[in-house]
C-alpha cells in the first residue's frame, strides 16, 4: 500500500483523489507480485486512453482525415510516450524484489499509465469517461492543437528538435546513452534526449535510431508543454 503522502502526490499530479484508494494501489501494483495486480485494470484504461485521445483528435482537428487522426493517435499513446507521463507524474510500481529488483522498462510503466485511467474511470462512477477525458485532454491537449499532418513521418527528427528548440530560444537537444543491452547481433540501445528541463526515453536497434526516437518523442512534449 502506498503511504499517504506519496499517494496524496501522485492524485494532485493526475488531478484526481479517490474516493476507493485500493483501486490506486491494485493499479501500482505489478503482476510480479500476485494476487490483485493491475492487468485487468490496465485493459480497461488501455481502451479508454485510445478512445479519450481518438475523442480529442477529432474535436481538436476537425480538417483532418481519419488516416491522420490515427497515425498521432498512436504517435501519442505509444509506449515510449506512457512511460514518460507516468514518470512526470512520479509513478512507483510495486514488483517483486528477488534478490535484486530489476529494472523497470517502459513497457510495465506504461501499463501502469494505463491501470490509473482504468481505476480513475472505476472511481468515478457514472462520470468516468468525463474524468479519463479530461486527464488525456491536460497531458495531450496542447500537442493535439498543434500537431501538423507529417509529424510522424519527419525524416530528421534530430534536425526538427534542434530547429525547434532553437526558434523557442531553448538550449540545444542532449542525447545521453541510458543503456545497452542484448547480444551484438540484437543490441537494444536506450537514450534520453534533454532541452532544457525538458527529457524524453527511447530505445532502438542503433544509438542512431534510438536518439531519433527519442527527438520524435520530445518534439511531443514540447509541444504538450
Amino acid at each position: 500500500m502506498a503511504p499517504p503522502s506519496d499517494r496524496a502526490r501522485l492524485e494532485a499530479a493526475l488531478g484526481h483523489r479517490f474516493r476507493d484508494t485500493g483501486l490506486l494501489d491494485q493499479a501500482l501494483t505489478h503482476a510480479s507480485l500476485g494476487g490483485r495486480d493491475n492487468q485487468r485494470l490496465e485493459f480497461l484504461g488501455d481502451a479508454l486512453l485510445n478512445a479519450a485521445v481518438a475523442a480529442l483528435i477529432h474535436r481538436f482537428r476537425p480538417d483532418w482525415e481519419e488516416g491522420a487522426m490515427s497515425k498521432l493517435r498512436t504517435l501519442l499513446v505509444r509506449t515510449e510516450a506512457l512511460a514518460a507521463w507516468a514518470a512526470d507524474l512520479g509513478v512507483e510500481l510495486r514488483q517483486s524484489m528477488g534478490k535484486a529488483k530489476a529494472r523497470m522498462g517502459q513497457k510495465p510503466m506504461a501499463d501502469a499509465l494505463e491501470a490509473l485511467l482504468g481505476a480513475v474511470y472505476l472511481d468515478s462512477g457514472a462520470d468516468g469517461f468525463s474524468s479519463v477525458l479530461a486527464i488525456a485532454e491536460t497531458r495531450f491537449g496542447a500537442a493535439i492543437r498543434s500537431a501538423h499532418p507529417g509529424l510522424w513521418e519527419e525524416a530528421d527528427p534530430k534536425t526538427t528538435l534542434q530547429e525547434r528548440a532553437a526558434s523557442s530560444g531553448l538550449p540545444k537537444p542532449v542525447y545521453a546513452l541510458l543503456s545497452q543491452e542484448g547480444p551484438d547481433h540484437a543490441p537494444r540501445f536506450r537514450v534520453k534526449a534533454q532541452v532544457g528541463d525538458q527529457s524524453a526515453t527511447a530505445e532502438g536497434h542503433s544509438r542512431k535510431a534510438a536518439e531519433a526516437a527519442a527527438a520524435k518523442l520530445l518534439l511531443v512534449e514540447l509541444a504538450s508543454s
